[in-house]
């Protein structure tokens, strides 16, 4: 009996140590985790010799405090949004890195800070991966294609019902990309004019007014698989989405075409756990350093359309194709850095949207609820100036230039109605 005991004890003993030993990888769980499993972690463990292991999570900071408040810290990786990133940080829940120090160069020896797309928003802070909210349209219905961003406003052109997101989130940034702003470096000319209130309307205007119109038209989505469904349906002819869906969409043979003009990418972020189980030894941080390499981070593309953050990357998929796991797709064209996909985008600003969601969003939705079909904001303003009986010619161009200042009226608009009030 005595030896049955001691055999079981040293069972657990060993199985203990085994799981001890494992890095642990907090992540969203499904098809993605099963991602970050096959791919970058895979490569990790080929890469290290030391196993990982996923656990599932909701999202947030919670549960990581509620660990370090009972001294029994069980996480060594987490993913996570920016915003958990910088409260982690100045909270001491993660190490803060050297970056240079603690991340692989890139192949050719650019030190990983030169090789990061853009900066980290936090010390603790390394990318993960690099998703776009584009847009598509079913291309049953169109005897042309759209191509630009003006286009999916284009109710004329291309007439037929939208689907946004049901959020602000990225609807106010391609409103003024579609209305004449061209992004400048990464969007800084669209974040500097939604710094202002007239820049807001502006935005606001262009969507309502594409939502009001009886050619047009709008429906919102707040799911991942909804654009792809509204859009085979054909209850609507173009929706904005996430990449990795419309890529999934049309692998499948669905009726789609991805665009990718005023696309606007977004992050995600890994982090590493203080005083998690496999920190002081080390081991979390080798994980972490071969998963965020040029090559591990590209070995997601294998499963999914995520782009890494390494600008090296690029070149690295490249050289690699067809770079996707069915050995025949081309994953450079499905990359949000791509070259082809980078000549009119947006870097999402997380310190604009961290300040500012909370007003919009309560904007957002009284501009929603008080869409009325045929009932116009930017047409209504142009046309007012167009229809004026005012006899100051002067006072009238003032008040051009003023419309045109502060963001209502594009630079186009404002040549064309200044012409005709001088004629």
């Amino acid at each position: 009996m005595k030896k049955i005991l001691g055999f079981l004890i040293l069972i657990l003993l060993f199985s203990s140590n085994s799981n001890a030993e494992k890095v642990v990888i907090v992540s969203w769980g499904g098809a993605y985790s099963e991602m970050q499993r096959l791919g970058p972690a895979d490569y990790a463990e080929k890469k290290t010799g030391i196993k990982t292991k996923f656990v599932d999570y909701n999202g947030g900071l919670s549960d990581l405090r509620t660990q370090k408040k009972s001294k029994r810290i069980k996480w060594d990786i987490m993913d996570v949004f920016v915003n958990d990133t910088i409260d982690g940080c100045k909270e001491g829940l993660f190490h803060k890195f050297d970056f240079d120090k603690d991340f692989a160069p890139a192949p050719d020896g650019t030190p990983a800070s030169k090789d990061f797309i853009k900066s980290m928003p936090s010390k603790c802070a390394v990318g993960n991966i690099l998703y776009s909210w584009t847009w598509g349209y079913n291309t049953n219905n169109f005897g042309s294609d759209p191509k630009t961003i003006e286009d999916f406003f284009d109710t004329k052109k291309f007439p037929g019902k939208r689907a946004l997101y049901k959020d602000a989130l990225t609807n106010l940034e391609i409103a003024l990309a579609a209305d004449g702003v061209r992004p400048g470096n990464g969007g800084e000319n669209i974040y500097k004019i939604l710094k202002t209130n007239e820049g807001r309307k502006r935005a606001f205007y262009k969507i309502n007014d594409l939502c009001a119109d009886p050619q047009g038209g709008c429906l919102f989505w707040s799911k991942g698989a909804e654009p792809k469904e509204l859009l085979s349906s054909g209850k609507v002819v173009m929706s904005t989405a996430w990449n990795g869906r419309l890529f999934n969409a049309e692998l499948e043979g669905a009726p789609i075409k991805q665009v990718w003009d005023a696309q606007i990418i977004d992050y995600e972020y890994f982090v590493l756990v203080k005083n998690g189980p496999n920190y002081k030894n080390g081991k979390a941080l080798k994980i972490l350093r071969e998963m965020t390499s040029t090559a591990g981070g590209a070995s997601q593309l294998k499963y999914i359309a995520f782009a890494p953050w390494r600008r090296s990357a690029i070149d690295f998929v490249k050289d690699r194709e067809p770079y996707f796991k069915d050995g025949k797709t081309n994953m450079l064209p499905q990359m949000s850095t791509s070259p082809q996909n980078t000549k009119n985008f947006v870097l999402l600003d997380p310190n604009f949207w961290s300040e500012n969601s909370n007003t919009i969003n309560k904007l957002w939705d009284e501009m929603k609820s008080n869409i009325s079909l045929g009932v116009y904001k930017i047409k209504k303003k142009t046309e007012d100036i167009k229809n004026s009986t005012e006899s100051n010619w002067i006072k009238q161009l003032e008040n051009l230039s003023n419309l045109y200042k502060s963001g209502v009226l594009t630079e186009d608009e404002f040549k064309k109605l200044k012409k005709r009030l001088l004629n």
